[in-house]
């Protein structure tokens, strides 16, 4: 899969705002942010993203509410989420709401490929993340 159009990231972290930004600029992908949930609902109002990447590292964001979000879509873009070995027991829950979850290493390191190939629906969902989470 192709990421011809624009992928929607569900994060408050600056930094990976910052990474992200620059790596979509680098491969010629449009990027939007949503630092909240009413910012996530406007932009997904706006229009159906290609590929959703949601920050499952947030400290007191409701995730709960995002995925119910996410979901409501008629026409539910693939989710790629990530966590850190730290918080994978604790964002366990919202594992099985993404399409494929890795941690923020994987993350960083595939970002370039995820940006420009996308992730197939329920592309090997959580194999990775057992896997990388352990």
């Amino acid at each position: 899969m192709k990421v011809a159009g624009k992928v929607l990231v569900v994060t408050k972290d600056l930094f990976f705002t910052a990474r992200i930004g620059e790596t979509a600029r680098l491969t010629g992908t449009t990027v939007e942010f949503a630092r909240s949930t009413e910012e996530l609902e406007a932009r997904l109002a706006g229009g159906s993203p290609d590929l959703l990447i949601v920050d499952l590292t947030i400290q007191g964001w409701d995730y709960e509410a995002v995925f119910a979000a996410l979901e409501r879509r008629e026409v539910r873009a693939p989710i790629l989420a990530f966590t850190t070995h730290v918080l994978a027991k604790s964002t366990r829950p919202y594992h099985g709401r993404a399409d494929r979850v890795v941690t923020k290493e994987t993350f960083t390191r595939e970002l370039p490929r995820i940006l420009t190939a996308g992730v197939s629906p329920r592309e090997r969902a959580l194999e990775e993340v057992s896997d990388d989470i352990g």
